[in-house]
């Protein structure tokens, strides 16, 4: 039965394709030939990849007429050509590089990598990556620069700790925090010179005040100047951070006014907060015209089992692929989050935990939120609605609740016969 299929097969009369380094970049422009004939023409030049000479390449197209710019995502050096580009009105195409790969065999040149390109580029054998507006893209430096700000922190403060352990000084084994209000105050009582565990002991505030018995033992050790200089070192450079990250929220937030309203949706989403609702924002955009549907955003997240099948078998453990780290991180987050609520999120999480493991419930919970996510971005009107924690029992059959029963009294060693009531 012959299947009609939505396909279009004709060539782009006038493509270029870049092969970009870090000092120059190889163009290759494919154009029809002479009138009358069949064959097309090509051209190849070396540019540099300074400004001025983009701008060159940019008339250069212009003049030929190319109406598709594609190149291959290599490292950042993408970026710059493809801004001069796409601020000159061109239609540009930043493409996966594992889908341009050369057949077995080709020699492989900078300018024979070009023509290649531009072949398979001209036969619309090539999918666009996602590249957000110029708006989306400054939130998204900001909102990457804060996460690896706070995991230098992160760092930093694992330091502190481990520095501590050297010293014999065992506060992190009573205390949860020790860079909460009393720890800090203890550290710098430290870093002032004073040794005597008593006295640090009644830095404590709060509920801590009744460990203080555990306080005076963890602060018996053996804390010298060398501690002391390089714990200073630490402190100081946390402090910096912390400031970093401060004025790094204070511009996130002056960008996100524009986008306020949407921020205040997402932020109904169990386990999703407004850093939660930045990040996500700043990675997929909020127009989802780029995304059909759903399915295609999970897929692109590569928040969607992998299809591995042949001859009429599926291979493997059908794994999602590597994506978007920031996003998979946040919706990480999310999940574990939402997986702490009395909501239908919540309950999803807790029902695949127990039965397929926290890991895969991390990664079914944060597709959910990613389909929530493309269903609020793609109707302005839409709102959140939770399902509850109810949803699943409420929906189940009786035959499948009476199941369920049956099997946890005989993991419990009790034979059952069921009957009907009278």
């Amino acid at each position: 039965m012959l299947e009609e299929i939505q396909e279009r097969e004709e060539i782009i009369e006038r493509v270029a394709a870049l092969d970009i380094g870090k000092a120059e970049l190889v163009s290759c422009v494919r154009v029809p030939g002479a009138a009358g004939k069949s064959r097309r023409v090509q051209e190849v030049t070396t540019y540099k990849t300074m400004t001025r000479s983009l701008l060159l390449m940019a008339d250069r197209f212009a003049e030929l007429g190319v109406s598709r710019v594609v190149m291959e995502a290599t490292s950042d050096y993408w970026k710059p050509v493809f801004y001069v580009l796409e601020a000159a009105g061109f239609e540009t195409w930043l493409v996966n590089a594992k889908d341009v790969k050369h057949l077995p065999g080709r020699p492989k040149t900078d300018r024979l990598d070009a023509v290649w390109l531009c072949k398979v580029a001209e036969r619309q054998m090539l999918r666009p990556s996602f590249v957000p507006p110029e708006q989306i893209r400054v939130l998204r430096d900001l909102t990457r620069y804060r996460w690896d700000q706070v995991a230098i922190r992160t760092a930093e403060r694992q330091r502190v700790e481990k520095l501590l352990e050297d010293a014999q000084i065992k506060l992190s084994a009573v205390v949860s925090d020790i860079f909460g209000v009393s720890g800090r105050d203890m550290l710098e009582a430290l870093l002032a010179g004073q040794r005597d565990p008593t006295v640090l002991a009644q830095f404590a505030r709060g509920r801590m005040r009744g460990k203080i018995t555990d306080l005076e033992e963890a602060f018996t050790g053996r804390f010298d100047e060398h501690h002391a200089f390089l714990l200073e070192k630490m402190l100081t450079r946390i402090d910096m951070v912390t400031a970093d990250i401060a004025d790094l929220e204070a511009r996130i937030d002056a960008e996100l006014v524009p986008f306020e309203e949407v921020v205040e949706r997402l932020d109904e989403i169990p386990g999703v907060g407004r850093t939660a609702a930045a990040v996500i924002i700043s990675e997929i955009g909020v127009d989802m015209s780029r995304f059909p549907t759903a399915g295609h955003l999970c897929s692109w997240a590569r928040f969607s089992p992998g299809i591995k099948e042949s001859a009429g078998r599926k291979k493997g453990n059908a794994a999602t692929g590597h994506g978007n780290a920031y996003l998979a991180r946040v919706l990480g987050e999310a999940a574990v989050v939402a997986g702490k609520t009395d909501t239908f999120l919540g309950e999803r999480y807790r029902r695949i935990a127990r039965r397929r493991g926290k890991k895969k419930a991390i990664v079914a919970v944060g597709r959910s939120i990613l389909i929530i996510t493309w269903h609020l971005l793609s109707d302005p009107d839409a709102r959140y609605r939770d399902l509850g924690s109810h949803y699943y029992d409420a929906h189940q059959s009786s035959a499948t609740r009476r199941r369920q029963h049956v099997r946890q009294l005989e993991a419990l060693g009790y034979k059952v016969t069921l009957e009907p009531a009278a």
